[in-house]
């Protein structure tokens, strides 16, 4: 009788063990969802795992893109996972197979609902074979019949039913797009941490039409059409200096409260290249990392970058506290200084460099000489994204400021 005692109690206290054994998200694929507006919903692609610390980290895919994120909490059955560099994270409770909760960015208060599946590999639901194939390159239109319109340059390749490629604007691009052409419908989306983007379409051979998503607070409709020969304007021509101004000039404070300008002793007889920017911005993520690189590659005493950053952060402290995120996770070398927090308008922004005709685009670069001339002012970004663009983009910069340097 004691020894069947003795079992129901050891019975007893390893079931009371069991309830109270931590759940753990199961390790490998998983598929995301963020409902956007129109009941679409906008999916994405991640691996969890372990490192070797024994820390949960996981792998976000966006086309070539692989995004490490290394920063995640679990708390019983909460988690909460951010994103290298940028301000958003995901927040849910969770199950093995499953999680539920939002993508948060506090500073813009946006909220997008999330939820994720173990063990989902397509990205997308394929409901047919493709019908259509968009390889190539597309004249765009957004906002057609509007006075928002603005232009793009659509670049596709498809492999059987899937389709990588972006849209390139002329103030940067959409950054790695990654989905299909299920049918007649193009579905392409991207998740960086930043934004959260969904295009769809309808396909014939020759037009495009359909909707882009950006999280759930923003759509555009947009239009395209087979042009294998269309380019862009030229980004070296949408911002100049106004008449009356000859020089570039600012003063700005650094993380510890200097006051740094054009005018300090570090710039004098150098050549200056000045990135207005923010560190929410996946295109100046992009430039600041091909600069970083740069300056590492191309060490030269006479070459300096300064940065200024436009923040959206409700506060100074806060918006510092961002710059020092970003810089230190890409490991910037040269100041970035705070040009403006609590809104990343452009007029507002403009405002504080009222010798610009406009801020048109974070990012934009404005190439000084050793003499404090403006050279050249370079709006938005094309990154990696953009393959040919962007591998041309880096022989011509190489070229420019070694010229500039050579004076």
């Amino acid at each position: 009788m004691k020894n069947i005692v003795l079992l129901l109690i050891m019975f007893a206290l390893s079931s009371a063990c069991k309830d109270t054994e931590p759940v753990e998200p199961s390790l490998g694929m998983w598929r995301a969802e963020l409902a956007v507006m129109d009941g679409q919903v906008l999916p994405f692609n991640f691996k969890l795992f372990r490192a070797e610390s024994g820390a949960y980290e996981m792998e976000v895919y966006n086309a070539e893109e692989v995004i490490l994120v290394d920063e995640i909490q679990i708390d019983n059955d909460s988690i909460i996972i951010r994103t290298p560099v940028f301000e958003g994270y995901l927040a849910a409770t969770f199950t093995t197979d499953k999680m539920k909760g939002e993508f948060i960015k506090e500073s813009l208060d946006r909220i997008v609902p999330f939820e994720a599946t173990f063990d989902q590999q397509s990205r997308f639901d394929a409901r047919g074979a493709s019908h259509e194939n968009v390889t190539g390159i597309w004249e765009t239109n957004f906002n057609p019949g509007t006075g928002d319109e603005y232009i793009a340059k659509g670049i596709f390749k498809q492999n059987g039913d899937t389709v990588t490629g972006t849209f390139e604007t002329t103030t940067g691009d959409y950054r790695f797009l990654d989905g299909i052409v299920d049918g007649d419908s193009l579905k392409v989306s991207a998740f960086d941490g930043a934004h959260a983007f969904l295009f769809t379409a309808k396909v014939s051979d020759s037009t495009l039409n359909g909707a882009f998503y950006s999280g759930n607070h923003s759509k555009e409709t947009f239009s395209a059409k087979r042009n294998e020969s269309y380019n862009l304007p030229s980004t070296d021509s949408l911002t100049y200096l106004n008449d009356g101004y000859e020089k570039l000039a600012f003063e700005f404070p650094d993380a510890e409260g200097k006051m740094v300008s054009l005018t300090d002793q570090r710039f004098q007889d150098k050549v200056v290249l000045v990135q207005i920017m923010g560190s929410w911005c996946p295109n100046c993520l992009d430039e600041t990392k091909y600069y970083t690189q740069y300056l590492k590659e191309n060490q030269n005493q006479d070459l300096e970058i300064v940065a200024l950053a436009f923040e959206y952060a409700k506060t100074k402290e806060k918006a510092f506290a961002s710059i020092k995120r970003f810089t230190d996770r890409i490991g910037v070398e040269y100041p970035v200084l705070l040009a403006q927090y609590g809104t990343s308008d452009k007029e507002e922004a403009q405002k504080k460099l009222p010798m610009l005709n406009h801020v048109l685009s974070y990012p934009t670069t404005i190439y000084i000489d050793k003499s404090g001339e403006v050279q050249k002012i370079h709006t938005g970004f094309n990154g990696p994204a953009t393959g040919e663009k962007y591998e041309l983009f880096k022989k011509e910069f190489d070229v420019f400021v070694k010229a500039l340097l050579a004076e």
